[in-house]
């Protein structure tokens, strides 16, 4: 006879916000608005976080996405989601399908969504505590310990001498691989010849095309070998527009903005994909993510984790990569903390992972304390 799984007992909502500097020496116009992370608006960054205590005395953690959404996030957790996983079985096997129908008419992506995901990783945390090993290995018995990452620059105004600045600061940091949040030609140009011919040089534009317009900007940067060309279009989840260009280009990525693992498998189906980039804190949570790279592996699609985390969804996406068959880079922020909620924030250019059980995500109280800007408890 199986032994009973332990049931939440309680939930904690923290919000906590990290300053930091992006070392910029041009403020100037941008091509991305005050709502994208990248922007200049930006000089701190919120985690919204849940710690999940089991009956057991266990404490799992969640991340929830994100930055200018964590009002709405916020209340999707304690209002909704929270309270609907209280005295369930802290397993996220046995309560991910109850939870995610339970909620389906509320959206595929979104604030309710983005609470599911953070409450879905925590119960992660919590298996494989549970089963006294990290969740990699849960995960994969040939998973590595450490994964390389590449810097995720922030948006420098277009300005191809500010843009090779910072390529050439995350090189001096070891980086060897970059994805930039420019969209011209002369930005992108002076990036790849900063980073070099054979280095993985990859934009995210967010979105800011028509198909027509897309095609017309792939066009004119194909001879700067983008690794990915993230998000072209608007709608994001216009797949016959991203089909169309993937076929005629080979290098669109995308999937952080995906109507769930449905919407996003349906895109790496259809030939829309070169690269899925899920994102843990908004697909549906370490679940979520299993079922995207369990299709990607059937399909010949390569899966990216997107991640611009440093709480317990950077560590979730750690965890996640370093179980891939193929050792693949990990997105981080290209950020300078003057501070750190844990050891591996802000780490640089690879990734070693202990072997704490579960996520081994370990803040430290002192900056939860000093940075806290919100907190609930359920129970």
């Amino acid at each position: 006879m199986s032994q009973k799984k332990p049931d939440v007992a309680r939930i904690e909502l923290i919000l906590v916000s990290m300053p930091f500097s992006a070392s910029r020496r041009v403020v100037g116009d941008e091509s991305v608005d005050e709502y994208n992370a990248s922007s200049q608006s930006f000089t701190a960054m919120e985690s919204l976080m849940v710690k999940v205590t089991d009956t057991d005395g266990r404490t799992g953690w969640g991340e929830a996405f994100g930055h200018r959404t964590n009002p709405a996030s916020w209340a999707a957790l304690e209002e909704i989601v929270g309270p609907y996983y209280l005295h369930r079985a802290a397993d996220p096997l046995t309560t991910r399908h109850d939870a995610e129908y339970a909620f389906h008419a509320f959206g595929r992506t979104g604030p309710v969504h983005f609470a599911l995901s953070a409450m879905d990783t925590a119960l992660w945390d919590l298996r494989a505590q549970r089963e006294d090993m990290p969740l990699r290995h849960l995960l994969s018995s040939s998973a590595r310990d450490a994964v390389d990452c590449y810097a995720s620059l922030v948006h420098y105004a277009e300005d191809p001498v500010e843009v090779a600045h910072h390529i050439a600061r995350a090189q001096a940091q070891g980086y060897s691989a970059f994805k930039l949040h420019e969209s011209t030609p002369e930005a992108i140009a002076a990036a790849r010849r900063q980073a070099g011919p054979g280095a993985d040089l990859m934009t995210d534009v967010n979105c800011r095309w028509s198909e027509e317009e897309a095609t017309i900007a792939l066009e004119a940067l194909s001879s700067y070998e983008l690794l990915w060309m993230e998000e072209p279009v608007f709608p994001p989840d216009d797949r016959a527009a991203l089909t169309r260009l993937n076929q005629r280009f080979g290098n669109i990525s995308a999937g952080e903005n995906a109507s769930g693992v449905a919407g996003l498998i349906d895109q790496m189906r259809s030939g829309a994909l070169s690269c899925a980039q899920p994102s843990v804190g908004k697909i549906g949570g370490v679940s979520a993510m299993l079922e995207v790279i369990e299709a990607g592996a059937e399909l010949g699609v390569p899966v990216v984790p997107h991640c611009f985390y440093y709480g317990p969804a950077l560590l979730a996406s750690a965890q996640i990569t370093a179980s891939l068959p193929t050792p693949t880079r990990l997105e981080v922020p290209f950020l300078q903390w003057p501070e750190a909620l844990h050891p591996l924030h802000g780490a640089g250019p690879e990734l070693r992972l202990g072997s704490a059980p579960g996520l081994g995500f370990e803040p430290d109280e002192t900056m939860l304390r000093k940075h806290l800007i919100r907190q609930s408890v359920l129970e």
